[in-house]
């Protein structure tokens, strides 16, 4: 059972080292190029999203890869703005 344990904590430090590694230059570079809004943020916002990007690395440099962009909202009121309705 000890050596399971020891397996799984082992992969869960490789996952979240490699989290932190990529999370790095995805805070500086990427996280603008695959969200606006986050054009000219500070510090201290990627510092409070950094916990996020290590634990969802894969997903998040798979947008980056691929170029994603936030996926558009569709809803009844922006369909009724978009045919010129009030």
């Amino acid at each position: 059972m000890e050596p399971i344990v020891n397996l799984m904590v082992l992969a869960a430090t490789l996952y979240l080292a490699l989290g932190l590694l990529f999370a790095l230059p995805f805070l500086w570079r990427g996280l603008p190029k695959i969200d606006p809004a986050a054009v000219g943020t500070s510090w201290r916002f990627r510092l409070l999203i950094l916990p996020g990007v290590v634990t969802l690395w894969p997903l998040m440099a798979v947008r980056w890869l691929r170029g994603s962009t936030p996926p558009y909202e569709r809803s009844a009121h922006r369909d009724a703005a978009a045919k010129g309705r009030p």
